[in-house]
């Protein structure tokens, strides 16, 4: 009788101890329990009966193989082959399995800012590296007079009064009104003009920080920057030094927490902003995170690879702490199924003609192959989704024991 061979081994090469069985066939062609030559005790094995039509070899992926029968004695039935090669049983599950690559990634602080001087004279006051500074508060001081962070994306290049329109005169609107010093009745956020509304509330402003009320704005009062907060990386001034003009007075990041990872960039197409991610922490607790961003320009890494820049943001800022340029882990989603039945990756029978089974176990100890069709692999839960025809939740599989 012909013979096929299944190997008991995932498909991503991970070595697994082989398992064996046979049939023999008695003159009417069924298939009968095989008959055991004489053995030393230690050297006994188990022999399993196969589903008709379902041959198998016997070799294992190791050179290790093992046999199971669902008849003889009970120490026949438990024993197994003493070459390392003990198996237990899984469970087939239904439910929600999803498919994960797992990479390396570096916590720390998104956005990068510089910080460019204005003003005339000597610096007499300057931030502290970690130090926050909040959109309407004081940044430095030059001469004893305050330069002042105001949030905006447009960067004051023209001293700004009464009668002036534009981008920059709309970000000072918003801005003014975002920090009180104007409401919405009197000053449109969006108006791109300087009306004696905005006049009267750059006076406010001046008045709190110790400013002469001009109700003008100058290029050496206020720089305009794209977030609420600022979180000082550098600081690139000496106090007591001359305030050299376009000079970098500090470096800046945001405080919002960020991650970012190098993909290989054969993996670019399987991520994409959304895709959910799990980060484990450098004190080993983990949270959550979505991909906010795929780089498109692939760069060459030390070891000659090429990757792409992912970056990704906690839900829970808090939970990340204040560590920046951090080690962590990240294990991202891209792909999710729902109510599917699954298997551990271990319990895979790699067989000879191709493709995968699964050895069943029955209620009353029959052993049966069930040829399957592979899903999505959930690398971090160690399983596989399978449909194979009989297959049902609650059905136990064969695997090697650990």
């Amino acid at each position: 009788m012909s013979t096929t061979q299944p190997v008991h081994s995932a498909p991503s090469g991970d070595s697994e101890s082989g398992r064996t069985a046979g049939l023999a066939a008695d003159p009417a062609g069924q298939a009968t329990e095989p008959r055991l030559k004489p053995r030393r005790p230690r050297r006994r094995r188990r022999r399993r009966i196969v589903a008709a039509g379902a041959a198998v070899a016997v070799v294992g992926a190791a050179g290790v193989a093992y046999a199971v029968s669902t008849s003889g004695s009970s120490e026949e039935k438990n024993s197994s082959w003493t070459n390392n090669s003990p198996t237990a049983l899984a469970s087939v599950t239904q439910g929600r399995l999803s498919s994960r690559i797992p990479v390396s990634g570096t916590l720390g602080y998104a956005g990068s800012y510089k910080v460019i001087n204005k003003a005339s004279g000597t610096f007499t006051k300057l931030p502290k590296v970690g130090q926050t500074i909040k959109s309407g508060q004081v940044m430095y001081r030059v001469d004893g007079k305050p330069v002042i962070f105001l949030k905006g994306s447009t960067p004051v290049y023209r001293d700004l009064k009464r009668g002036l329109k534009g981008a920059d005169v709309r970000a000072l609107n918003t801005a003014l009104v975002a920090l009180g010093y104007a409401d919405r009745s009197e000053v449109n956020p969006k108006s791109s003009y300087f009306g004696w509304a905005t006049e009267d509330a750059v006076e406010e402003l001046q008045d709190d920080m110790g400013l002469e009320e001009t109700g003008e704005v100058g290029t050496d009062m206020v720089v305009f920057l794209p977030r609420d907060q600022l979180r000082v990386t550098e600081v690139n001034a000496t106090n007591g030094t001359r305030a050299g003009t376009d000079m970098t007075v500090f470096s800046a990041s945001s405080t919002d927490r960020q991650i970012s990872v190098d993909l290989e960039a054969s993996n670019q197409g399987n991520v994409k902003p959304g895709d959910k991610v799990t980060i484990t922490l450098p004190n080993l607790k983990t949270t959550q995170g979505v991909v906010t961003a795929v780089g498109a320009v692939a760069k060459k890494a030390d070891d000659g690879s090429l990757t792409v820049n992912v970056t990704i943001r906690p839900l829970d800022k808090k939970a990340t702490g204040t560590l920046d340029k951090a080690p962590v882990q990240v294990s991202i989603v891209t792909e999710t199924e729902n109510s599917v039945l699954s298997v551990p990756v271990n319990a895979l029978l790699a067989l000879a003609g191709g493709g995968y089974a699964v050895e069943v176990v029955g209620a009353n100890g029959a052993r049966t192959l069930v040829p399957v069709e592979l899903g999505i692999f959930d690398n971090e839960a160690g399983r596989v989704a399978v449909t194979g025809q009989g297959l049902t939740a609650g059905q136990k599989v064969v695997v090697p024991a650990s």
